[in-house]
């Protein structure tokens, strides 16, 4: 069975997908993801009863290129407040593996992968394959060396990790690794992310900030405009 990704969409006007990764998906099981926001007031019953058709309407359509270039696609939505907390429902109903957080790419030559202190890589090598294409030249394995952690860890950390890239049919020339040190983790992930055309990665730890700056995805498609696929911890 594939496995399952999960693709969030702000209704009801969603930001476009970029053909490219609907075709890199399409070796997926898709779940697409429609949330409605609400104002805070607003009956779920009366707005589902309101916009629902429309709603659901979009997200066929969205289902449909999906399916057309491939994918085993379903659709969910969801009327509410919450959006954090609807993809979190979602994505463990539906035993997601991955989540999409969109951005518009045209094709994508660098992917950046940035990888944890401890990290299990069984799903690693599936995923950055997804979006290596033809055209992909470069996929760097990074690490930010925190505090009094020790640089030669986080160079063991990216190798392991390349080590198994290489055994799963990577070719050695295409994986490189790159480490930095510093104090601020994200800020390091966003600046370098800035270079490449697309992120895979582990599902961050929660923070506090993170309702009010958005999670590390959420802000490395925003700020760098590159698409990242999020890789669940606890698949």
């Amino acid at each position: 069975m594939a496995d399952t990704i999960l693709v969030p969409l702000e209704l009801p006007d969603p930001d476009p997908l970029s053909p490219v990764l609907i075709e890199d998906l399409s070796s997926l099981s898709v779940v697409v993801l429609g949330h409605y926001d609400l104002p805070e007031q607003t009956p779920v019953s009366l707005a589902r009863e309101q916009f629902g058709e429309a709603a659901q309407a979009t997200l066929d359509e969205v289902a449909e290129r999906f399916a057309d270039a491939g994918a085993s696609v379903r659709t969910r939505l969801v009327f509410g407040k919450d959006r954090a907390a609807a993809i979190q429902q979602v994505a463990a109903e539906e035993e997601c593996a991955a989540e999409l957080d969109p951005a518009p790419t045209e094709s994508i030559g660098r992917i950046l992968v940035p990888i944890p202190d401890t990290a299990e890589f069984d799903r690693l090598p599936k995923f950055v394959r997804v979006l290596s294409e033809d055209s992909t030249q470069r996929i760097t394995l990074f690490h930010v060396a925190e505090g009094d952690e020790p640089r030669e860890r986080g160079e063991t950390i990216v190798e392991d990790a390349r080590e198994r890239l290489v055994a799963d049919g990577f070719a050695p020339d295409a994986v490189d690794t790159l480490v930095a040190e510093g104090t601020e983790h994200d800020e390091e992930i966003l600046r370098v992310a800035a270079d490449y055309d697309a992120v895979v990665m582990y599902e961050p730890e929660s923070r506090l900030g993170d309702r009010v700056f958005g999670t590390l995805p959420d802000r490395i498609a925003d700020e760098t405009g590159d698409p990242v696929i999020v890789i669940k911890r606890d698949f």
